[in-house]
């Protein structure tokens, strides 16, 4: 788990358009916004590998998908957010997200 956040958190300072397209418009400074949220998948990429800050880190990432979950609502809601996937990928990534907490919340115990 450690290894899927600690890419994801990088790509987002590669490949940051990508990250942009799919922030709402209503949330101000997408640019920081998309800055956030790559360090803070990092970060709790590495406290994920440490004993002592596993369990802090996987509550860390639940709160993260909470609050990057509008962003998936809003890929699917919006065709020119959707990048190019198909309508049923992005439904599916819906309840998905709900599967990765469930994931980092094994790491809680």
């Amino acid at each position: 788990m450690a290894a899927i956040y600690f890419i994801a958190g990088c790509n987002h300072f590669r490949n940051p358009r990508l990250y942009l397209k799919i922030i709402p418009p209503f949330f101000p400074k997408p640019k920081l916004l998309n800055s956030v949220s790559g360090l803070a998948e990092i970060i709790l990429a590495i406290l994920l590998c440490i004993p002592q800050t596993s369990i802090m880190a996987a509550w860390g990432i639940i709160l993260l998908l909470i609050a990057v979950f509008p962003a998936n609502l809003y890929m699917f809601q919006n065709d020119k957010a959707s990048l190019g996937l198909p309508k049923w990928i992005l439904f599916i990534r819906l309840p998905l997200q709900l599967v990765f907490i469930f994931w980092a919340y094994q790491y809680t115990k």
